[in-house]
């Protein structure tokens, strides 16, 4: 079942359970996806629609902060947005599992001393890897404390 049928299924029964907050916001990440498929043309794959729902993760709490902390409605609205989204996002990879990749990532490449100039080497090899998978300001920040 492809994840525009699975959240088309949840919004059905958001409906029918009268949840309008839970409706909504599943009717938004259902636009997000089918946009997605209509600009690609065809079906998306399983990692086309990971990056919609975490695109649509990112945009919301970026919504956050750029709220006014008075706006505590607005606020609250967005993180029950990000509640829903989180469903159906894929599970991240924790720390450990980030350092794991990071070194191997660094024996492939034969650096034991990692320094700041191999940074760019590290991250070309290391992203393709983790994309999708994890935050990759937290695999910048791992990365980044090598050094």
């Amino acid at each position: 079942m492809t994840k525009i049928e699975l959240v088309r299924k949840e919004m059905m029964e958001a409906m029918k359970a009268h949840d309008k907050q839970r409706k909504d916001a599943l009717s938004m990440l259902l636009s997000a996806l089918k946009n997605k498929a209509i600009d690609k043309r065809g079906d998306l794959t399983e990692e086309d629609e990971n990056e919609v729902v975490l695109k649509e993760i990112k945009q919301t709490k970026e919504s956050i902060e750029t709220a006014p902390a008075d706006r505590t409605d607005f606020i609250d609205e967005c993180n029950f947005r990000i509640h829903v989204y989180e469903e159906f996002a894929p599970k991240f990879l924790t720390e450990d599992e980030i350092k794991a990749i990071i070194q191997e990532v660094l024996v492939s490449l034969g650096i034991d001393a990692p320094t700041a100039k191999d940074k760019g080497r590290i991250m070309k090899e290391l992203m393709p890897k983790v994309k999708g998978k994890s935050d990759g300001k937290l695999v910048n920040q791992l990365v980044s404390s090598l050094f």
